[in-house]
């Protein structure tokens, strides 16, 4: 009998795939504890349409991450940092304040878990450019600006 899986089963395939089994493992292992479905033509039919669908959220959504990519990599942000006598800086700046920064200045919401700081961090004043992942096939740069407060 084939079956369509409904979830990742061990030893046996990934959710989605159409496998086959026996007559008996699928009526008393796969149906009852809803693993996977019999793969009829309409389910068949069902499967192809989600992955059509789910094809096109996917690059709908790389499509944005490219468009938003294109979009911060023009813009810069800019971050205070305390200072002392002869320059010297108090601290280091951290993505939750660049992420704020952004919110506040560019209106965009970033991910501060998304962010990669250059080796070493922030903790003196200049320009610095912070990668940011925005998907797992995109990533672009954000210069981050940091002045004395």
């Amino acid at each position: 009998m084939e079956v369509i899986l409904l979830e990742d089963v061990k030893s046996l395939g990934k959710k989605g795939d159409v496998v086959k089994v026996s007559d008996g493992y699928a009526r008393n292992m796969i149906l009852p504890k809803k693993l996977g479905v019999e793969a009829n033509k309409k389910n068949l039919n069902d499967l192809k349409l989600k992955n059509q669908h789910e094809a096109k959220m996917a690059k709908e959504q790389l499509e944005e991450a490219q468009a938003l990519a294109a979009k911060v990599s023009e813009k810069e942000v800019a971050v205070t940092l305390k200072t002392g006598e002869g320059g010297k800086t108090f601290g280091s700046v951290s993505t939750k304040e660049i992420s704020a920064a952004a919110k506040e200045q560019l209106d965009l919401e970033l991910d501060k878990k998304k962010m990669q700081l250059p080796e070493g961090g922030l903790k003196s004043l200049g320009v610095y450019e912070v990668t940011i992942k925005y998907h797992p096939k995109v990533t672009g740069t954000l210069k981050v600006k940091v002045e004395a407060e």
